[in-house]
């Protein structure tokens, strides 16, 4: 009779515990498909990938990324605003499906949550006027360039630049862009998205994207195990990249085609 019972307990146990296990295995795809609806974490802090425009609304290349993955999907995007302090968090408390904020993609996030393949380029490089001709770090060479002391684009030109090319160096990024939008050198060496911001209130200056310096790409976060969504965006991605629609994204906002990205 208490074996019986013992039983009867254990085997209630287990069914109370399965379906407790089942609950907690619904995946972030089962809820959109359920719900039809995304939600997608995205940034409007740091034009041109994310900000909030003249009609107070969010805009920008992860802003447009995000409508599009809902779009193909077939489900309505809800926009969670994060910052690059708090957006992994979001990720992991469910709070948001997918990250979509300038995110790169290093060992130590791998380890709490995982990555779509990269979606946009991001990136150092040098701009100047379109009627200005360089198509090399040769034609660097008697050029003066604005570049921010010790910065990363800093490091990587002072690695390529030929001799004779003159390199003027600032303190900070505001004085940088300054010297080059009053004139002051004939080249800016920076970051897409201060570059971005840059053309964006001076299309005045015509400048264009010349060379690249480093390459750092964007990759969607997406919780730890949600294959099955981490899939089909990558499914969006791979067809994006080949349709061309990843191209016109960075171009639009970058200045420059997002060309070769990593899976």
């Amino acid at each position: 009779m208490k074996f019986t019972k013992r039983a009867l307990f254990v085997a209630a146990s287990a069914a109370m515990m399965s379906l407790v296990g089942t609950a907690w295995a619904q995946t972030a795809m089962d809820n959109i498909q359920k719900t039809k609806l995304i939600k997608i974490a995205i940034p409007t802090d740091f034009p041109p990938y994310g900000f909030v425009g003249i009609d107070l609304k969010p805009q920008g290349l992860d802003v447009d990324m995000a409508n599009y993955i809902g779009a193909k999907m077939g489900v309505k995007v809800e926009l969670v605003v994060v910052t690059s302090a708090n957006r992994i968090a979001y990720l992991q408390t469910k709070k948001a499906d997918l990250v979509i904020s300038t995110l790169g993609k290093n060992a130590e996030r791998e380890k709490v949550i995982d990555f779509t393949s990269a979606y946009s380029p991001f990136f150092q490089a040098i701009y100047g006027a379109k009627t200005l001709t360089v198509k090399s770090m040769a034609d660097l060479a008697g050029k003066t360039v604005a570049v921010t002391r010790g910065a990363i684009e800093d490091q990587e030109l002072t690695k390529v630049a030929p001799a004779g090319t003159d390199l003027k160096r600032f303190e900070d990024n505001n004085a940088t862009v300054s010297a080059f939008v009053s004139g002051q050198t004939q080249l800016l060496a920076t970051g897409a998205s201060v570059a971005g911001v840059m053309m964006q209130k001076n299309p005045q200056l015509a400048a264009e994207y010349k060379l690249l310096l480093k390459d750092s790409p964007n990759f969607i976060g997406v919780g730890k195990g949600e294959d099955a969504l981490r899939t089909r965006v990558n499914a969006i991605i791979a067809e994006a990249k080949k349709s061309g629609d990843i191209d016109k994204m960075a171009q639009k906002w970058l200045g420059r085609p997002a060309g070769q990205l990593p899976e």
